[in-house]
Protein backbone atom coordinates (compact mmCIF):
# COMPACT_ATOMS: atom_id res chain seq x y z
CA UNK A 1 0.00 0.00 0.00
CA UNK A 2 1.57 3.70 -1.23
CA UNK A 3 0.95 6.98 0.23
CA UNK A 4 1.17 9.97 -0.89
CA UNK A 5 1.74 13.50 0.74
CA UNK A 6 1.55 16.76 -1.26
CA UNK A 7 3.54 20.16 -0.42
CA UNK A 8 5.55 17.70 2.18
CA UNK A 9 8.11 20.70 2.81
CA UNK A 10 9.68 20.25 6.43
CA UNK A 11 7.02 17.87 6.90
CA UNK A 12 9.71 14.77 8.04
CA UNK A 13 7.62 13.76 11.58
CA UNK A 14 4.51 13.38 9.11
CA UNK A 15 6.33 11.09 6.67
CA UNK A 16 7.98 9.03 9.30
CA UNK A 17 4.77 8.67 10.88
CA UNK A 18 3.01 7.29 7.75
CA UNK A 19 6.12 5.17 7.17
CA UNK A 20 6.08 3.48 10.71
CA UNK A 21 2.37 3.05 10.13
CA UNK A 22 2.39 1.11 6.80
CA UNK A 23 5.47 -1.05 8.48
CA UNK A 24 2.96 -2.31 11.00
CA UNK A 25 0.17 -2.91 8.42
CA UNK A 26 2.04 -4.69 6.22
CA UNK A 27 4.54 -2.20 4.35
CA UNK A 28 4.49 -0.03 1.72
CA UNK A 29 6.05 3.24 0.11
CA UNK A 30 5.43 7.31 1.44
CA UNK A 31 5.92 9.21 -1.72
CA UNK A 32 6.60 12.77 -0.89
CA UNK A 33 6.05 16.08 -3.32
CA UNK A 34 6.40 19.32 -3.27
CA UNK A 35 6.92 22.12 -5.58
CA UNK A 36 10.89 23.21 -4.12
CA UNK A 37 13.93 20.54 -4.76
CA UNK A 38 15.24 21.67 -1.00
CA UNK A 39 12.75 19.86 1.01
CA UNK A 40 13.88 18.20 3.78
CA UNK A 41 10.86 15.68 3.47
CA UNK A 42 12.31 14.46 0.13
CA UNK A 43 15.38 12.47 2.11
CA UNK A 44 13.26 10.74 4.72
CA UNK A 45 10.50 9.73 2.13
CA UNK A 46 10.72 6.54 0.41
CA UNK A 47 10.27 8.16 -3.31
CA UNK A 48 9.78 12.02 -3.88
CA UNK A 49 8.88 13.97 -7.05
CA UNK A 50 9.05 17.61 -8.07
CA UNK A 51 5.39 18.70 -8.73
CA UNK A 52 4.28 22.71 -10.10
CA UNK A 53 2.59 24.64 -8.04
CA UNK A 54 -1.29 24.69 -7.07
CA UNK A 55 -1.95 28.00 -9.46
CA UNK A 56 -0.75 25.47 -12.02
CA UNK A 57 -3.01 23.67 -14.43
CA UNK A 58 -0.50 20.90 -14.64
CA UNK A 59 -0.36 19.78 -10.99
CA UNK A 60 -3.53 17.76 -11.05
CA UNK A 61 -2.48 15.69 -14.12
CA UNK A 62 0.98 14.89 -12.48
CA UNK A 63 -0.53 13.82 -9.48
CA UNK A 64 -2.83 11.88 -11.13
CA UNK A 65 -0.07 10.32 -13.63
CA UNK A 66 2.18 9.70 -9.81
CA UNK A 67 -1.08 7.87 -8.23
CA UNK A 68 -1.35 5.93 -11.48
CA UNK A 69 2.21 4.64 -12.18
CA UNK A 70 2.72 3.93 -8.20
CA UNK A 71 -0.72 2.51 -6.92
CA UNK A 72 -1.67 5.30 -4.41
CA UNK A 73 -4.20 4.41 -1.96
CA UNK A 74 -4.10 7.56 0.07
CA UNK A 75 -3.15 11.25 -1.00
CA UNK A 76 -3.07 13.51 1.81
CA UNK A 77 -3.08 16.70 1.79
CA UNK A 78 -1.24 19.41 3.69
CA UNK A 79 -1.61 22.98 2.64
CA UNK A 80 -4.93 24.39 2.81
CA UNK A 81 -4.61 26.56 -0.44
CA UNK A 82 -4.75 22.94 -2.13
CA UNK A 83 -7.85 21.70 0.01
CA UNK A 84 -10.06 23.12 -2.61
CA UNK A 85 -8.77 21.40 -6.03
CA UNK A 86 -8.77 17.93 -3.98
CA UNK A 87 -11.67 18.44 -3.01
CA UNK A 88 -13.22 19.28 -6.47
CA UNK A 89 -11.24 16.56 -7.80
CA UNK A 90 -11.51 13.01 -5.36
CA UNK A 91 -13.96 11.56 -7.34
CA UNK A 92 -11.81 11.41 -10.45
CA UNK A 93 -8.68 10.37 -8.28
CA UNK A 94 -11.53 7.80 -6.48
CA UNK A 95 -11.67 5.66 -9.89
CA UNK A 96 -8.25 4.74 -10.51
CA UNK A 97 -7.83 3.46 -6.44
CA UNK A 98 -6.76 6.71 -4.93
CA UNK A 99 -8.72 8.24 -1.44
CA UNK A 100 -7.97 11.81 -0.95
CA UNK A 101 -8.39 12.95 2.88
CA UNK A 102 -10.32 16.03 2.26
CA UNK A 103 -13.85 16.81 3.38
CA UNK A 104 -16.64 17.98 0.86
CA UNK A 105 -16.06 21.48 -1.22
CA UNK A 106 -18.93 23.05 1.24
CA UNK A 107 -16.74 21.98 4.67
CA UNK A 108 -13.65 23.28 2.96
CA UNK A 109 -15.41 26.90 1.63
CA UNK A 110 -16.43 27.21 5.32
CA UNK A 111 -13.18 26.37 7.17
CA UNK A 112 -11.13 29.09 4.38
CA UNK A 113 -13.19 31.91 5.40
CA UNK A 114 -13.03 33.08 8.77
CA UNK A 115 -16.29 35.43 7.95
CA UNK A 116 -18.13 32.41 6.56
CA UNK A 117 -16.86 30.33 9.33
CA UNK A 118 -18.34 32.55 12.44
CA UNK A 119 -21.67 32.54 10.51
CA UNK A 120 -21.74 28.74 10.22
CA UNK A 121 -21.01 28.57 14.04
CA UNK A 122 -23.96 31.51 14.62
CA UNK A 123 -26.34 29.65 12.83
CA UNK A 124 -25.80 26.09 14.64
CA UNK A 125 -25.59 27.45 18.02
CA UNK A 126 -21.53 26.61 18.16
CA UNK A 127 -19.56 29.46 20.11
CA UNK A 128 -17.40 32.09 18.20
CA UNK A 129 -15.88 35.05 19.48
CA UNK A 130 -18.08 38.00 19.47
CA UNK A 131 -17.72 39.49 15.23
CA UNK A 132 -18.17 43.15 14.88
CA UNK A 133 -20.02 44.13 11.23
CA UNK A 134 -18.78 47.44 9.42
CA UNK A 135 -21.93 49.48 10.57
CA UNK A 136 -20.80 48.83 14.46
CA UNK A 137 -17.16 50.04 13.62
CA UNK A 138 -18.24 53.01 12.16
CA UNK A 139 -20.85 53.86 14.90
CA UNK A 140 -17.88 53.12 17.33
CA UNK A 141 -19.64 50.12 19.31
CA UNK A 142 -16.83 48.47 19.84
CA UNK A 143 -14.54 47.75 22.74
CA UNK A 144 -11.07 47.45 23.15
CA UNK A 145 -8.97 45.33 22.84
CA UNK A 146 -10.07 44.12 19.90
CA UNK A 147 -8.43 41.44 17.68
CA UNK A 148 -8.05 41.41 14.11
CA UNK A 149 -7.25 39.43 11.08
CA UNK A 150 -7.66 38.98 7.63
CA UNK A 151 -10.67 36.42 6.51
CA UNK A 152 -8.53 34.47 4.33
CA UNK A 153 -5.35 34.29 5.81
CA UNK A 154 -3.67 31.76 7.62
CA UNK A 155 -0.98 31.05 10.28
CA UNK A 156 -0.49 35.06 12.44
CA UNK A 157 1.01 36.82 9.97
CA UNK A 158 -2.01 39.12 9.60
CA UNK A 159 -3.21 38.77 12.97
CA UNK A 160 -2.81 41.38 15.22
CA UNK A 161 -4.42 42.75 18.71
CA UNK A 162 -5.76 46.19 18.53
CA UNK A 163 -5.29 48.81 21.27
CA UNK A 164 -7.29 51.96 20.38
CA UNK A 165 -9.38 53.81 17.56
CA UNK A 166 -6.08 54.61 15.72
CA UNK A 167 -4.47 51.43 15.82
CA UNK A 168 -8.10 50.06 14.05
CA UNK A 169 -7.89 52.47 11.64
CA UNK A 170 -4.91 51.77 10.74
CA UNK A 171 -5.40 47.95 10.26
CA UNK A 172 -8.51 48.29 8.15
CA UNK A 173 -6.76 50.43 5.91
CA UNK A 174 -3.51 48.13 6.07
CA UNK A 175 -5.68 44.35 5.55
CA UNK A 176 -7.25 43.63 2.55
CA UNK A 177 -10.23 41.54 4.56
CA UNK A 178 -10.21 42.66 7.77
CA UNK A 179 -12.41 40.92 10.01
CA UNK A 180 -12.84 42.41 13.68
CA UNK A 181 -13.68 40.36 16.69
CA UNK A 182 -13.11 40.55 20.01
CA UNK A 183 -10.05 40.14 22.20
CA UNK A 184 -9.94 36.85 24.25
CA UNK A 185 -7.78 36.76 27.55
CA UNK A 186 -7.82 32.99 27.66
CA UNK A 187 -5.67 29.89 26.64
CA UNK A 188 -5.75 28.98 23.15
CA UNK A 189 -5.97 25.50 22.03
CA UNK A 190 -5.52 23.08 18.87
CA UNK A 191 -8.02 19.99 19.01
CA UNK A 192 -6.59 17.39 16.75
CA UNK A 193 -10.03 15.31 15.80
CA UNK A 194 -10.25 12.54 13.66
CA UNK A 195 -13.01 10.85 11.61
CA UNK A 196 -13.22 7.78 9.70
CA UNK A 197 -15.19 8.23 5.79
CA UNK A 198 -18.63 8.74 7.15
CA UNK A 199 -18.18 11.21 9.87
CA UNK A 200 -17.50 9.03 12.79
CA UNK A 201 -15.65 10.49 15.40
CA UNK A 202 -12.46 8.16 16.24
CA UNK A 203 -9.99 10.13 18.51
CA UNK A 204 -9.93 13.93 20.11
CA UNK A 205 -6.60 15.48 21.50
CA UNK A 206 -6.94 18.89 22.75
CA UNK A 207 -3.59 20.55 23.35
CA UNK A 208 -2.38 23.54 24.74
CA UNK A 209 -0.14 26.02 22.32
CA UNK A 210 2.07 26.90 25.01
CA UNK A 211 4.74 28.25 22.43
CA UNK A 212 3.67 28.98 18.73
CA UNK A 213 5.98 30.37 15.69
CA UNK A 214 4.57 31.91 12.59
CA UNK A 215 0.96 30.44 13.86
CA UNK A 216 2.63 27.10 14.47
CA UNK A 217 2.41 24.93 17.80
CA UNK A 218 6.21 24.30 18.92
CA UNK A 219 5.23 23.56 22.58
CA UNK A 220 2.16 21.52 23.50
CA UNK A 221 0.63 19.66 25.86
CA UNK A 222 -2.15 17.82 25.73
CA UNK A 223 -5.30 18.11 28.44
CA UNK A 224 -7.69 15.81 28.70
CA UNK A 225 -10.76 17.94 29.26
CA UNK A 226 -14.59 16.67 28.54
CA UNK A 227 -15.95 20.13 27.52
CA UNK A 228 -13.39 20.54 24.95
CA UNK A 229 -13.58 17.31 23.80
CA UNK A 230 -17.67 17.27 23.43
CA UNK A 231 -17.72 20.71 21.84
CA UNK A 232 -15.06 19.34 19.26
CA UNK A 233 -17.34 16.43 18.89
CA UNK A 234 -20.18 18.77 18.14
CA UNK A 235 -18.36 21.04 15.69
CA UNK A 236 -17.05 18.35 13.56
CA UNK A 237 -20.33 16.27 13.51
CA UNK A 238 -22.63 19.63 12.33
CA UNK A 239 -19.79 20.53 9.80
CA UNK A 240 -19.21 17.20 8.69
CA UNK A 241 -15.13 16.73 8.91
CA UNK A 242 -13.94 13.40 7.63
CA UNK A 243 -10.27 12.43 8.27
CA UNK A 244 -7.57 14.06 10.19
CA UNK A 245 -8.59 17.61 11.17
CA UNK A 246 -6.69 20.85 13.12
CA UNK A 247 -9.28 22.82 15.03
CA UNK A 248 -8.29 26.07 17.03
CA UNK A 249 -10.50 27.57 20.16
CA UNK A 250 -10.33 29.84 23.08
CA UNK A 251 -11.19 27.90 26.41
CA UNK A 252 -11.22 29.63 30.05
CA UNK A 253 -11.97 26.80 31.83
CA UNK A 254 -15.90 27.08 31.34
CA UNK A 255 -16.62 28.64 27.91
CA UNK A 256 -15.28 27.22 24.31
CA UNK A 257 -14.91 29.69 22.02
CA UNK A 258 -13.79 28.06 18.14
CA UNK A 259 -11.95 30.55 16.13
CA UNK A 260 -10.88 28.35 13.13
CA UNK A 261 -10.54 24.62 11.25
CA UNK A 262 -8.14 23.27 9.35
CA UNK A 263 -9.31 20.16 7.55
CA UNK A 264 -5.99 18.52 7.73
CA UNK A 265 -2.91 17.89 9.45
CA UNK A 266 -1.39 20.67 11.41
CA UNK A 267 2.44 21.28 12.53
CA UNK A 268 1.68 20.00 16.57
CA UNK A 269 -0.38 16.98 15.19
CA UNK A 270 2.70 14.60 16.03
CA UNK A 271 1.62 15.47 19.48
CA UNK A 272 -1.42 13.96 19.30
CA UNK A 273 0.11 10.58 17.74
CA UNK A 274 2.82 10.51 20.52
CA UNK A 275 -0.37 10.77 23.22
CA UNK A 276 -1.85 7.70 21.57
CA UNK A 277 -4.23 8.77 18.87
CA UNK A 278 -2.19 7.38 15.63
CA UNK A 279 -4.42 8.66 12.90
CA UNK A 280 -1.99 7.59 10.45
CA UNK A 281 -2.07 4.16 11.14
CA UNK A 282 -6.79 4.72 11.54
CA UNK A 283 -6.44 5.75 8.38
CA UNK A 284 -4.05 2.50 6.70
CA UNK A 285 -6.56 0.19 8.76
CA UNK A 286 -9.69 2.34 7.30
CA UNK A 287 -8.61 1.95 3.53
CA UNK A 288 -7.81 -1.74 3.92
CA UNK A 289 -11.42 -2.20 5.02
CA UNK A 290 -10.51 -2.93 9.17
CA UNK A 291 -13.16 -1.48 11.30
CA UNK A 292 -11.58 1.29 13.83
CA UNK A 293 -13.35 1.83 17.26
CA UNK A 294 -13.61 4.97 18.90
CA UNK A 295 -10.77 5.95 20.98
CA UNK A 296 -12.42 9.13 21.93
CA UNK A 297 -11.07 10.09 25.53
CA UNK A 298 -8.09 7.19 25.70
CA UNK A 299 -4.82 9.59 25.29
CA UNK A 300 -1.80 10.21 27.68
CA UNK A 301 -2.71 13.20 29.70
CA UNK A 302 -0.26 16.79 30.23
CA UNK A 303 2.22 14.78 27.63
CA UNK A 304 4.32 17.78 26.55
CA UNK A 305 5.40 18.55 23.06
CA UNK A 306 9.03 20.08 22.48
CA UNK A 307 9.87 20.81 19.08
CA UNK A 308 12.97 21.74 17.67
CA UNK A 309 14.81 21.86 14.35
CA UNK A 310 17.27 19.67 13.12
CA UNK A 311 19.94 20.01 10.39
CA UNK A 312 20.66 16.95 7.22
CA UNK A 313 23.69 18.07 4.83
CA UNK A 314 24.03 16.98 1.46
CA UNK A 315 26.09 17.31 -1.57
CA UNK A 316 24.29 19.21 -4.27
CA UNK A 317 24.44 16.42 -7.27
CA UNK A 318 22.51 14.22 -4.25
CA UNK A 319 19.05 16.14 -4.10
CA UNK A 320 16.57 13.60 -3.86
CA UNK A 321 13.92 14.31 -6.01
CA UNK A 322 12.59 13.68 -9.68
CA UNK A 323 10.90 15.42 -11.93
CA UNK A 324 7.16 13.50 -13.08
Amino acid sequence: MNILITSASRKVSLVKAFKKALKKEGGGKVIAVDINPLSSAFHFSDLSFLVPPDSSPNLLPKLFKICREYNIRLLIPTRNEELNIFAKNKEKFSKIGTVIVVPDIKVIEICSDKLKFVKFCKENNLPVPKTYTRGQIKKGLVKFPLFINDRFSKGSKSAFKVNSKDELNLYLKTLKNPIVQEYINAKEYTIDLFTDFKGNVISVVPRERIFTFGGESFIGKTYKNKKLIESAIDLAQKLGLTGHNTIQCFFDGKTVKFIEVNPRYGGGAYLGFAAGANTPLYLIQLIKGKKVKSKVGKFKDGLIMLRYTDDIFIKEKNLKCKKI
